[in-house]
């Protein structure tokens, strides 16, 4: 499909809204921070406490310790900007394998294509076709510290190929960075209340912390969406076939906020020039306390979800969430749906988004699907 700037596309993907006080975070390889599987995609795009599935490694690697089968495989398609064109979209694949009772391993790979571009100078040139790409290829390992606790450790390597095919631009080039996650679950042993059963869970996920992508030999550098994710939830357990689990969870971006660093009232190149110079170390401490209007802009850098799941003798699945973000930091608001089948070893999930802003969102109205192998032997976690 033809586009013709593909800044302009750039600009609709990545920033969600025109603020005017122009203090919205934005990053590099901001795919990362989309949901890459449908399960989570129907929960509000959350999944750092919810239970175990193949497609952890995104959200907590530390899940996978709790596992319980021996392997597991996912993949994931997203289509994105659906509404608009054909042949963007977000493609997943993972694997994990239980190693023995308390500890495993997985690996992953996100792949974000922008399609074909046409590019040409002048109406009347041959067209020039590129294929800007990004791409994640991660690999975790998963202990159990206790019965109810685990901890990973997840390293990634980024390529961001977004070069384009350009007269004079011979400094262009893909950039790539490594980055590591740092994860931790509980899940607690099942309790016996009055009329059901339950089980607590709860979970953090620092990721993506490493260096800065560049794209242009001298030019400017990109945070990664280095985030801090925590989150908590309880599983009602009504019997054996019936079991609904609800999940709350707050994400930030640990990346210093833009500012008029020089008091001259706008953010301008001057100001740009002094936000280079905060290296990513230094910006993951800096994004706690660095919003010019105090907490309360701070707070507003939080986003949370709300999720509830019910599942039906482990074989049917329904799904919804809620997402907020704050109108002043990108205004992401929406609803979720979402189900999953599962026969035998096979599970298949779908889910679809409603935006609730002003903003449109560019998942709104995408139907993601994800498909789900279980193999192996099972481990019994109690």
């Amino acid at each position: 499909m033809r586009k013709l700037v593909i800044l302009a596309l750039f600009a609709f993907v990545f920033k969600a809204s025109a603020q005017e006080q122009n203090r919205v975070i934005t990053t590099a390889v901001p795919f990362l921070t989309i949901a890459a599987d449908a399960r989570s995609g129907g929960l509000g795009d959350m999944g750092v406490s919810t239970s175990i599935d193949a497609f952890s490694q995104q959200w907590n690697p530390a899940k996978f310790a709790f596992a319980e089968r021996k392997m597991g495989i996912g993949l994931g398609y997203t289509p994105y900007l659906e509404s608009i064109i054909t042949d963007v979209s977000l493609l997943s694949g993972s694997f994990y394998n239980k190693i023995n009772d308390r500890s495993a391993f997985a690996f992953s790979l996100r792949y974000f294509t922008l399609g074909e571009i046409e590019l040409r100078q002048f109406a009347g040139d041959p067209g020039v076709i590129a294929k800007p790409n990004e791409l994640a290829i991660d690999g975790s390992y998963a202990l159990k510290l206790s019965d109810v606790f685990s901890m990973a450790i997840a390293g990634r390597y980024i390529n961001s190929n977004l070069k384009l095919p350009e007269n004079g631009d011979v400094d262009s080039k893909a950039a790539s960075s490594f980055a590591v996650d740092i994860a931790g679950y509980f899940r607690s042993r099942e309790i016996a209340y009055n009329s059901f059963d339950g089980r607590w869970k709860g979970g953090f996920n620092i990721s993506n912390l490493g260096g800065k992508m560049q794209y242009d030999e001298g030019g400017q550098t990109n945070f990664l969406p280095t985030n801090l994710a925590i989150g908590g939830g309880f599983d009602f357990i009504f019997d054996q076939d019936n079991v609904l689990g609800l999940n709350l969870e707050f994400n930030k971006l640990l990346v210093p906020t833009p500012q008029d660093f020089t008091g001259d009232g706008v953010i301008d190149s001057a100001d740009n020039d002094i936000y280079q110079q905060i290296g990513w170390l230094e910006g993951v401490f800096k994004s706690f306390g660095d919003a010019p209007d105090g907490i309360s802009e701070e707070l507003q850098e939080v986003t949370w979800a709300l999720s509830a799941e019910y599942a039906y003798q482990n074989a049917f699945m329904f799904r919804t969430g809620y997402f907020h973000e704050s109108e002043f930091k990108g205004a992401r608001q929406f609803f979720t749906l979402g189900a999953g089948f599962k026969f035998k070893s096979v599970q298949i999930d779908l889910s679809y988004l409603f935006s609730t802003s002003k903003v449109k969102n560019p998942l709104e109205n995408t139907l993601r699907f994800s498909l789900t192998f279980n193999l192996g032997a099972e481990y019994y976690n109690d």
